[in-house]
């Protein structure tokens, strides 16, 4: 009767979507040597073109950095994935970031999550990359992602997991 006092389900969901528009492309290329080689987990970087954040993910917000430049989601399957907007953006002290998220919320795959001021990322001379990281929990699991440019929200492929 009064559905909209209805708390919010985390959803069974291993869909993956891009975070914002722009190219897509394997973890490998990102511009941080850390990232790029996997040392935080396996995932992808998107080179944005516009500021508008999705979750990538259906999950539950279990971290947003004090500095807003990342944010932790945990699937309903157990994994992590940690949302991480541009490079050395943590000294930019979350100017260039509007997150209308807070921990404990849960998202569905695709949901706005905020906005990126990609401008002024660039205008401090650091790069705007958005990655999406698996950090955990990907031991058996597999990423299966369409490459090139895609819109924000726009379905990537899907994380397939095995419980071993």
């Amino acid at each position: 009767m009064f559905g909209f006092l209805k708390k919010k389900q985390l959803q069974v969901d291993n869909t993956l979507v891009s975070p914002v528009t722009g190219e897509m492309t394997d973890i490998t290329h990102s511009s941080d040597q850390l990232f790029a080689e996997r040392k935080m987990g396996n995932g992808f970087v998107v080179f944005p073109e516009t500021g508008k954040l999705v979750s990538p993910v259906a999950g539950k917000v279990i971290m947003v950095a004090e500095t807003k430049h990342a944010i932790g989601l945990k699937m309903a399957n157990g994994i992590e994935v940690l949302i991480h907007l541009g490079i050395d953006t943590v000294d930019l002290k979350g100017a260039p970031f509007d997150l209308k998220i807070k921990v404990g919320e849960i998202l569905n795959v695709g949901e706005r999550i905020g906005t990126i001021d990609l401008d002024q990322i660039k205008n401090a001379g650091l790069s705007d990359e958005v990655l999406v990281i698996f950090t955990d929990g990907t031991e058996h699991s597999s990423l299966e992602l369409t490459s090139g440019r895609h819109q924000a929200g726009e379905r990537l492929g899907e994380i397939n997991f095995t419980a071993n």
